[in-house]
This record gives structure tokens, sequence and C-alpha cells, in this order.
């Protein structure tokens, strides 16, 4: 009988790999041909070689670590891969083998019952790689700051009470000074830039334990700033590449970055993570599904347990939760004037989440349909104005009084 398809399944592991062919003549039928192969780079080349000569069109894999990415990068150029989430792939406990687990892999993304992964093209994984590890550096940048502060306590030096911003011009003029063998206070304070909030006589008392601090200090203080400024030199390199990438799209990062609460920098994440166009997205209700900033939904006998948002991609719900902050503080916006509405029911966690989700929704409108965002906070919507007009004419109505619209002159 004529095969419909051919389909391999790949059960991946750090040094092997066990993967099954099956050659489906029709539906519910499978006959499997087993072969083991190794993860380095002939390995692979061979199972592409194998795979091709084979005619095979899809390949379906499990989602195991990362170890599944030099796979699928060799793979994707030969035919169809799909990224199944390990979860919905489990084995019943003490029957878990390599060749069975590639077997259900099959049988299972034939009847679609596995929760596949999204994962973009080679050029956006690339965005994907550059704009996460410069918020990895960030996170460092971070750390490192407040590991300083507590060195600096530690060693008596009170400079961060009186400097509002510690690793400012002034602060890391003083700091730099001191690493570097200075002794004096009243020398040290002299670096601060003119029109500093504290005064000489208050910096040079913050400063007094510089006079007896250890050379072992001094040289641990110095490597604190020289891995900042390191982390500042990645920080910037890798904002260069990435806006060098993206000059392409440079169009839709100025769009997302009109929106209240983005900038160029979330506009760019954003970006990184849905695509420039979020072509791989039907709709606004798929990509929020996606990100896992909408309502969950937990039935059993037609009753809902739980609402809880499902769990989805942690970059762009960390980039929406700190956009939605930011967007309720822009005056006179939907998303601001929607905070307001929700947050004496729902307090202050629940209410950004929910404009979180509209942000979401939003975002998508503007990718998508390549439209530029348009605020109308100050201007409803017709339509919304004449359904709460309809509502308060029949509420009255119920309590018996007789209602006669007049429009205002």
């Amino acid at each position: 009988m004529k095969s419909l398809y051919k389909i391999a399944g790949i059960d991946v592991h750090k040094k092997m790999l066990a993967v099954v062919l099956s050659d489906v003549s029709e539906p519910g039928e499978h006959h499997f041909e087993k072969r083991t192969f190794g993860t380095g780079s002939a390995q692979l080349r061979e199972l592409t070689d194998w795979l091709v000569a084979q005619d095979v069109r899809e390949a379906v894999m499990e989602s195991t670590a990362q170890y599944w990415r030099p796979v699928w990068q060799q793979l994707e150029a030969v035919c169809q891969l799909h990224l199944a989430q390990a979860h919905s792939n489990r084995a019943p406990k003490g029957r878990k083998r390599d060749f069975a687990d590639a077997e259900r892999l099959v049988r299972r993304f034939v009847a679609g019952e596995l929760i596949l992964s999204f994962v973009p093209d080679a050029q956006q994984r690339v965005w994907r790689t550059m704009t996460r590890t410069r918020q990895q550096l960030t996170r460092d940048r971070v750390r490192l700051r407040n590991q300083l502060e507590a060195f600096l306590e530690d060693s008596r030096i009170k400079l961060s009470g009186e400097v509002s911003d510690l690793f400012g011009l002034s602060g890391t003029r003083m700091l730099r000074a001191i690493a570097q063998g200075a002794t004096d206070p009243a020398k040290i304070a002299a670096l601060a830039v003119p029109g500093l909030h504290a005064s000489p006589e208050q910096l040079a008392d913050a400063l007094a334990a510089a006079t007896t601090l250890s050379p072992q200090h001094r040289q641990i203080l110095q490597l604190f700033l020289d891995r900042l400024e390191l982390i500042d030199q990645q920080r910037e390199a890798l904002a260069q590449c990435l806006a060098k990438s993206l000059r392409e799209h440079q169009q839709a990062v100025s769009r997302l970055a009109h929106t209240p609460g983005l900038g160029v920098d979330s506009a760019q994440q954003i970006i990184a993570e849905v695509g420039p166009h979020a072509a791989s997205f039907d709709s606004a209700g798929q990509l929020a599904s996606w990100v896992g900033c909408c309502p969950g939904r937990e039935e059993s006998a037609a009753v809902s347990h739980s609402g809880r948002s499902p769990k989805g991609n942690r970059q762009m719900r960390r980039i929406l939760d700190q956009a939605a902050n930011a967007a309720i503080k822009a005056k006179g916006s939907i998303f601001q004037d929607m905070y307001r509405r929700l947050v004496p029911r729902l307090g202050h966690k629940k209410a950004i989440w929910a404009v979180a989700h509209k942000l979401c929704r939003v975002l998508w409108k503007i990718l998508h349909d390549g439209v530029t965002y348009e605020e109308r906070g100050l201007h409803p919507n017709p339509q919304t104005i004449q359904r709460r007009v309809d509502k308060l004419v029949r509420h009255l109505r119920g309590l018996g009084y007789r209602v006669q619209l007049t429009p205002a002159v």
C-alpha cells in the first residue's frame, strides 16, 4: 500500500539520539524503523543524510533542556520540525524507554495530542540571544552594585548615604580615587561635581574610613569597579549589534516605542520574542495565550476551579509587566483609565496583569497589521457611550421611572 507520509520521532539526550522512522500507510498504522545516533557533528550529518535518503518530510522531537537545539539547527533545512513539550509525552511510571518514547512522540503527534512549542527562525533566534544576554548582563550589573554597596558598608564608607546615585559621576570618581590609594577624605570629597546636595564636610565624614582602608580592601574595590565597567561596555556593544541587526525593521521598532509604557529597548526585546510582524500568531488571543497573560480556565462538571493565567514566555511576561506599570502612569491613556477602574475591585497586581493583557493585544495589532498606536483615552467610543446610556435607561425604567432623553446643547 502506498505510504501517505514519512515521519521521524527523535528522543533527544546529551550524548545520543534514539530515532524511529514511521512509514504510515493508513491512519493508525505505524511500522517503525529504529536507529541510534550520537550528537557530534559527524553523527548529526549522518542522521541528516539518512532522513533525506528515506524521504522524511516531518520530524518531531522533545524539548529536553538545551540538547535539542543542535539537532534542530542541523535538520531544519531538510524537513519540517516540531518541538513537543516534555510533559505532553510522559510515559507511565516504570515504562520509560528511549525508543518507546520516540514511538510515542510519533503516535501522539499524528493524533494531535502533543503540545508543541513555538520555535522562531534562525535570524530571530539570534535576536533573542542578544536581547536575553543583554538582559542577563543588566541583572548582573544590579547584583554587582548591591554587592559593592554592601562591601562599602562593611568597610565603614558611608558614601551611599550622602549621594543619591552611588554610581553617578561624583560617586564613581571618589570610589576610583579610594581604590587607587587616596587616603585624604577632604581631597577625595573635592572630586564631587559642583552642586551636589551633600556638603564637602558631610562627604569627608562619610569617607573618613578611607584613611585606614587596607590594600586588600582597595584591590577588591578596584575589581568591583572594573567588572562594572566591563559589563557596561558589553551592554553597549550588544545594544549596537542589536540595532544593526534590526535596521530593516526600524519602522516596527518605532511604532512599538510610541506605545505608552514602551521604549526602544523594550520594543527590540518584543520583536526578538514574537517577530517583527507577529506572523506566527493568527490573532491577538493566540499571542496572549502563548505569552500567558490571559485568564486561564480549569473546568470540571461545568464548574470553574481556577482562573490562574497559564505559564507562558517568561521574557514577554517580564516585559509586559514592566510596560504595564509604566503605561498606567501615562496621563489620559486607556491603560491608566483601565487601571483606575479595576484596582479598587482587583487590587494592584491583578489590575496590572489585566493592563498587561490589554497591552499584549495592542502590540499584536501594531505588529500584525502595521498600524501606529493612536491614543483615544480622552475620546470615548460612541458605541460604548450608547451602550452605557441604554443600560442606564433600562435600569431607571425597571425602577418605575419614565425616561425621556434630551441632547445637551
